[in-house]
């Protein structure tokens, strides 16, 4: 999976690329299938919607879950950002973006760079989303908002919105987003499950709640530079990463075969102080805490 000059002459220009239909729906099968489990676990690595109910998005499934753990370690996503970033990268943050049918709530006009620099002490935008939609997404159920070219302003003012969702997030003014806006203007990226988006961290985007009856699904992988890694633990580690192990890529057809495993995560470590002090809705019992200490590999460390 290497880019061409054009396609690198493109995400230089627009800050992003769409590559509709990467994955077959086969590909994406086991994936789709795993999520409602991950999303029932009341555990605070899944971040739920104000409601307390809906989920809104879970964490640092590919340390868990083995579907979602080859995904993180497939070439097609971790090969074209070796290529611009010209060196290793590590698994910096892994989420599943949950916009549920009618209840999925809106993401506001933010950077993730942003939040990776601030939150993080992230030295600079050397990392990358790339994005795999698990649904079709449309322009009925959330689709993903970019503004082409913003990222080449690099970091922009942004303030902390505690209040507008049941997430955390640093986010633009409506004058900054018009300003941008009317520069570049605002695409939607839509595609059939499978589809992959690969966008700098500074690109500006955002997405509209989701009032239609189908769900839409986005697993986004963050994807650092190992040179690049952060140097402040201010959010837990299921949700920044602390473990700066370069990625060990799987063969391209390990979606699709039994033989070849995800996990263990190559030289993963798990924070279970962490763990329980997490930002979900509901506070972890001695019970579920004793669970995880069971479950969880912790390094001697």
């Amino acid at each position: 999976m290497k880019l061409t000059p054009d396609q690198l002459a493109q995400f230089n220009r627009d800050g992003y690329l769409f590559f509709p239909g990467m994955f077959s729906r086969e590909e994406m099968q086991p994936l789709l299938a795993a999520v409602p489990e991950i999303y029932s676990e009341y555990r605070p690595e899944v971040i739920r919607e104000k409601d307390g109910k809906t989920p809104r998005t879970s964490f640092a499934a590919h340390t868990y879950n083995e579907p979602f753990a080859k995904l993180g370690r497939h070439p097609r996503l971790v090969e074209p950002v070796e290529q611009l970033f010209e060196e290793p990268v590590y698994m910096h943050q892994y989420k599943i973006n949950g916009k549920q049918a009618f209840d999925g709530d809106v993401w506001q006009w933010h950077q993730d760079y942003g939040t990776w620099m601030r939150d993080d002490g992230m030295p600079t935008p050397k990392a990358m989303n790339v994005a795999v939609f698990l649904d079709d997404v449309t322009e009925f159920n959330g689709p993903l908002l970019f503004i082409p070219g913003s990222h080449a302003d690099g970091v922009v003012a942004a303030g902390h919105d505690l209040g507008t969702t049941s997430y955390p997030l640093w986010t633009l003014d409506n004058d900054k987003v018009r300003e941008l806006a009317e520069k570049g203007g605002i695409v939607a990226p839509k595609g059939p499950a499978g589809s992959m988006i690969m966008f700098s961290g500074c690109l500006v985007h955002g997405s509209a709640p989701n009032m239609s009856p189908w769900n839409r699904v986005i697993v986004y992988l963050t994807l650092c530079a190992v040179s690049n890694h952060i140097r402040q633990y201010k959010r837990p580690a299921y949700i920044a990463h602390r473990n700066f192990t370069p990625i060990d890529r799987l063969p391209d057809d390990c979606l699709l075969r039994d033989d070849i495993k995800g996990l263990p995560w190559p030289g993963h470590e798990v924070d279970i102080a962490a763990m329980r002090e997490g930002d979900g809705p509901a506070k972890w019992t001695a019970d579920v805490a004793r669970e995880a200490d069971q479950r969880m590999p912790v390094s001697a460390a």
